[in-house]
């Protein structure tokens, strides 16, 4: 019930049955509508009549009533009774779903609505204020009175009470006071669980930080991707940090602007990233977001491997080297992701570099503590002329590229130069060491969720038929352009960067991959259309759109820039690196490629590039790249992710935009060089 008041105040009355958090909801809801509350009081009682008749206790609690009556004011000019009956028809579709089970969900799509509202008010300010809450247990006998002090901000009673509906506790009373510029509320309260004033003093603790920052980081939600999703985050990020014997301690370094921001910003990507990532790596989130100056500025590669000795050198038990070794990979890869996510990073290229730098140093060193072990036991591999015989690891696909995205695959190719045996008390064919190096190599390197850090080898020669590690040989014989590798296996081979192990073995390498590719018969157009074909057929839904696989997707562009570099790398001996990009420019600068098609061409791929990173995150799946074609909540948490705000459909545009460039290009030069 609304009643108009002079001076453009208006009088509401909700009347209803009690269910925890709704007072939130109905406070939230008069804010996204544009209404200022002024005062009230809310109370909480029984239904004697209905109570009388039920003795169960559970059901005594289904049917408490409560009344709330608030003064409120707007600066809308609108139809006040269309208004006032569209906030009760979403406030009942509120209320209706968080009767039903789902309070959470309620409350998450409520903060949506106020981040949105939030994110359009001109008196938004980004920076929270200090509240003031105090417990008094003498005033009441039955309740516990909160009294709360603070600037009368925008939003200022929604916060509030959604802080409260989110720490456990139930509101019996509440009388809203504003005086001037300030806030001055009382609340008799209860614990939720309990039933009961709220006396434990570690509780009480508890409570109080987690009203605080919960109200705080609500004001911050229009910088997250997703606030229902980072409201609910945050909430568990709590009780994650009170389970720490030093929470205490920890938070005063989380109660800050700069860090409740990067947080809002953090959980709200995606459920995936707070339950099997961050969640996961909470030992590693906390230390991370409360030294934000920490992440403004990259590693270098020498800083990382600094940094990984000196982690090493505390211990030198095998067992516990590896599981130093892992921690540290854990920490970096964790640390650039949120850095990448809080736009630390600056491009994407930055980022992927960076992830690159930290999978290359991770590989090198657990390549060298077992080869230490393996060459204690073995002995060394030596050729048939006594020389020691060596080993070089190249990466292939996105790390060859020095590519790599959130969880992006690390493909890797082990190449030893000579059969031979070891000089060991044990010896073994060089073959069968090389074998079990690269296991344990790859063994030793453990990831804590599915498809992060994945290594992959099914790029070596007969792919999992093969062996781990192949001879120079071997690598000749299967490449050669008369050899038993398929088209699209020796194309593959742009990317092969060596990264560790025997430098001049990989120049041996690079040496061969050149003659193969850029020297040998011309690149074979008809087998690369059949592959995409094939592709296509096999790994893409008809009716939707795959930004790896789809026609005019990632795939496209990185199959026509390789045909490029294969069919001009003779040439252009400038063409013959691994990165996309720096083979793009190449082309524009020798004319292989338009200023204009180079143009199209660079924006799709970073803009594919991002879309893909912004899938993974938000998915949580390597494999799930397919955008909808119906935009929902789904489609607009990505808009929200890649910088559209809440302009959803220039995404959708974009998709389009680049796609139809990309098909474009492709038909033109497979046109051109056919």
């Amino acid at each position: 019930l609304a009643e108009s008041q002079a001076e453009g105040a208006w009088r509401v009355r909700v009347l209803g049955i009690d269910q925890p958090g709704e007072l939130s909801l109905i406070c939230g809801l008069l804010f996204v509508y544009g209404f200022d509350i002024v005062d009230g009081f809310a109370s909480t009682g029984q239904n004697a009549d209905k109570v009388a008749k039920k003795k169960d206790a559970l059901k005594k609690d289904a049917l408490r009533d409560f009344v709330d009556v608030f003064t409120v004011r707007s600066s809308i000019e609108a139809v006040m009774s269309e208004v006032w009956s569209r906030y009760e028809a979403d406030l009942t579709e509120l209320v209706l779903l968080a009767q039903s089970g789902r309070g959470n969900e309620a409350q998450g799509r409520l903060a949506s609505r106020v981040a949105e509202a939030l994110e359009g008010s001109p008196d938004f300010e980004i920076k929270p204020t200090p509240l003031e809450v105090h417990f008094d247990n003498q005033t009441h006998d039955r309740f516990t009175v909160l009294h709360i002090r603070g600037e009368d901000t925008i939003g200022f009673l929604y916060e509030l009470t959604n802080a409260l509906a989110l720490s456990g506790i139930a509101i019996e009373q509440v009388v809203i006071c504003s005086e001037g510029n300030h806030a001055a509320d009382t609340l008799y309260v209860t614990d939720a669980q309990r039933h009961g004033k709220i006396l434990d003093q570690r509780r009480r603790n508890e409570l109080q930080a987690a009203i605080v920052l919960i109200k705080h980081f609500t004001h911050l939600l229009p910088g997250s991707p997703n606030p229902e999703a980072a409201l609910l985050h945050f909430r568990s990020f709590l009780s994650e940090l009170f389970l720490q014997p030093d929470w205490t301690e920890q938070l005063s370094s989380l109660d800050r602007p700069e860090v409740l921001k990067a947080l809002a910003q953090v959980l709200g990507v995606s459920d995936f990233l707070w339950e099997d990532f961050l969640r996961l790596q909470y030992a590693n989130l906390f230390p991370v977001l409360s030294d934000i100056a920490g992440i403004e500025e990259a590693k270098s590669k020498t800083l990382l491997w600094r940094d990984l000795a000196v982690e090493l050198a505390a211990n030198a038990d095998p067992v516990e080297r590896r599981q130093r070794l892992n921690a540290f990979k854990d920490r970096e890869m964790f640390r650039i992701d949120l850095r990448h996510i809080l736009g630390r990073c600056g491009d994407f290229d930055q980022f992927a570099l960076e992830l690159t730098d930290v999978a290359e140093v991770i590989v090198s060193t657990s390549l060298q503590l077992n080869e230490q072990e393996f060459q204690n036991r073995f002995g060394v591999p030596k050729r048939p002329d006594g020389q020691r015989a060596s080993l070089v690891v190249c990466a292939l696909g996105k790390c060859g590229g020095r590519e790599l995205g959130f969880a992006s695959d690390i493909e890797l190719l082990f190449v030893y130069d000579e059969e031979g045996m070891t000089d060991g008390r044990e010896p073994i064919a060089n073959a069968t060491f090389f074998q079990r190096l690269v296991e344990a190599t790859v063994h030793s390197i453990r990831a804590r969720q599915e498809g992060i850090f994945h290594i992959d080898l099914r790029m070596r020669p007969y792919g999992r038929s093969g062996p781990l590690a192949v001879s120079l040989d071997a690598f000749r014989r299967y490449f050669d352009p008369n050899g038993a590798a398929w088209p699209y296996e020796r194309q593959a081979l742009v990317k092969l960067r060596p990264i560790t192990g025997d430098a001049g073995l990989g120049e041996k390498l690079i040496s061969l991959r050149d003659g193969f590719l850029y020297e040998g018969p011309a690149f074979d157009f008809a087998s690369m259309r059949a592959m995409r074909e094939r592709q296509i057929r096999q790994l893409v839904v008809a009716g939707e759109f795959n930004a790896k696989l789809s026609p005019g997707g990632l795939v496209d562009i990185e199959y026509l820039v390789q045909s490029l570099q294969i069919t001009h790398g003779s040439r252009y001996a400038g063409l013959r690196v691994t990165n996309t990009q720096r083979a793009m420019e190449e082309m524009r600068r020798v004319g292989v490629l338009s200023d204009s098609d180079h143009s199209a061409l660079h924006d799709a791929y970073g803009f594919f590039r991002r879309l893909i990173d912004a899938l993974r995150m938000v998915r949580g799946d390597a494999r799930d790249l397919t955008v909808s074609t119906s935009p929902g909540d789904d489609f607009q948490f990505l808009a929200r992710r890649l910088g559209y705000g809440a302009s959803a459909q220039r995404l959708q545009h974009d998709i389009s935009r680049h796609t139809e460039a990309v098909n474009d290009l492709v038909r033109r030069q497979m046109a051109a060089e056919e």
